[in-house]
């Protein structure tokens, strides 16, 4: 792992920004619902924003309400359930961009919560995502409870491991697709994009971005398809705190 100052490598006039949140931008917590969002950040943020002509997005596998919510008052383009909602703009409401899970699948998943003492269930419809970071122990035959639900719709679901976390979603509803669906819109288009991230789920954002010969940063550990690493999501603020700063003294 190296650390890298990426100030010199970054331009709000050139670039388009990706951040997936929990992990990157937020530090991790013992629950979703216990994260904390710095104030700080928000208005770093809302100024790095405005700087890039509004080409900086969230790209996270929380759903869209929940991120407005974190981030509130501060409205942001974004990508929600791993590419199944998308937003591309600031304003109005997130749209679904890929089918709901089969509702006897949804059920199976959330009874899963009762077999294994310590699993919370986070139905999403699009997804449903089983955190294990009460209790780790369960991990591999939570996995093989999980893979035999999924496998008779094995052509249609897949199951998407990260940290702590088993999440059933649809095939090809990722961060790449999102990433790729930005890019194709302005204030995205044709800018050169940056997307940070630290878990295995961000590297399909990481080769869409460097499809696009954009730069793939991951956040306290060396991810595949990472091109540089930064330490830590408080590493991460910094950054976006000092490229806020230096907007603000440009203008």
């Amino acid at each position: 792992m190296r650390s890298v100052d990426l100030r010199d490598l970054l331009s709000v006039d050139q670039n388009a920004f990706f951040f997936d949140v929990d992990g990157t931008l937020i530090d991790i917590a013992p629950h979703p619902d216990a994260v904390e969002v710095p104030p700080t950040l928000i208005d770093h943020l809302s100024v790095l924003m405005q700087a890039t002509g509004g080409a900086l997005a969230l790209v996270s596998g929380r759903e869209a309400s929940v991120l407005d919510r974190l981030f509130a008052p501060l409205k942001l383009p974004l990508s929600g359930i791993h590419g199944a909602q998308f937003r591309p703009t600031g304003e109005g409401e997130s749209r679904l961009v890929a089918a709901l899970l089969p509702d006897d699948v949804r059920t199976a998943l959330r009874d899963l919560s009762v077999r294994f003492e310590g699993v919370l269930v986070e139905d999403k419809g699009a997804s449903v995502a089983l955190h294990y970071r009460a209790a780790p122990a369960v991990a591999p035959e939570l996995e093989e409870a999980v893979a035999r639900i999924v496998a008779p719709r094995a052509r249609t679901l897949a199951v998407l491991p990260g940290r702590m976390v088993f999440e059933v979603k649809t095939r090809g509803q990722d961060k790449g697709a999102a990433v790729r669906a930005f890019l194709a819109e302005p204030p995205f288009a044709g800018r050169v994009p940056v997307f940070f991230g630290d878990d295995v789920t961000d590297e399909a954002g990481f080769a869409a971005v460097r499809e696009h010969g954009g730069l793939a940063v991951s956040v306290g550990r060396r991810l595949a398809g990472a091109d540089l690493t930064i330490e830590t999501a408080q590493a991460v603020r910094m950054l976006i705190r000092r490229l806020a700063a230096a907007a603000e003294g440009r203008s």
